[in-house]
């Protein structure tokens, strides 16, 4: 399985690539080795990102990104709050994405900020995003203010929140793998489907 951890903090350190960082080491730890793990640092692709609004054009650092996330089998996405939403930076990352990239794919959103107050932008912002964008949102978000770190609760919503991304994942992957293989046609157009491939049809 592929995962891919976009992260729109700015500063170095950042909080938001911290957040980012703990949710993968938790989904890591429930997947284990089964778990391939990519880190989209959003930051170092900002002028790529302004050129592809521009020119249309993608470049080389940006195209790779592009094309992870379309790839991968499941996304973490965290970004700071900018007045009440997600930044500017996170949105138009996700602009520049082919509309049809997350369609069914599997999504933790999770935020970070200064105050409580602001942990709606999950609910409000981020979730429709995506909704909007036909990925599948798992139930629980996580938002970490600043007297979060190292309080009681955040990791708690780190480890459900992970668990419900691996089992979302686990259970595409699975269904990719288990995936009958399409009947060949025979002379004259007819198809030949077992029986017990049949049976299996009418009980899901």
């Amino acid at each position: 399985m592929k995962l891919v951890v976009v992260s729109a903090g700015l500063s170095v350190p950042s909080s938001t690539r911290l957040l980012a960082d703990r949710l993968a080491a938790a989904v890591d730890r429930k997947a284990g080795p089964a778990v391939d793990i990519q880190v989209v640092e959003l930051r170092e692709l900002a002028v790529e990102i302004a050129h592809n609004f521009t020119n249309g054009f993608p470049g080389r650092k940006l195209a790779d990104a592009l094309d992870a996330v379309t790839r991968a089998d499941g996304l973490i996405v965290v970004t700071p709050v900018f007045s009440a939403s997600y930044s500017g930076l996170f949105k138009s990352f996700f602009d520049v994405l082919e509309k049809d990239a997350l369609a069914g794919k599997p999504v933790l959103v999770a935020a970070t900020g200064g105050s409580a107050r602001h942990s709606l932008v999950l609910e409000h912002a981020m979730r429709p995003l995506f909704a909007y964008l036909r990925a599948v949102v798992v139930p629980t978000a996580v938002y970490a203010a600043s007297e979060d770190w190292g309080a009681e609760g955040l990791a708690e919503r780190i480890e459900r929140a992970a668990g419900e991304l691996t089992v979302l994942m686990s259970g595409l992957s699975g269904l990719s793998a288990q995936r009958p293989p399409v009947p060949k046609p025979l002379a004259g157009g007819f198809e030949v489907v077992p029986f017990e491939q049949q049976l299996n049809a009418l009980r899901s």
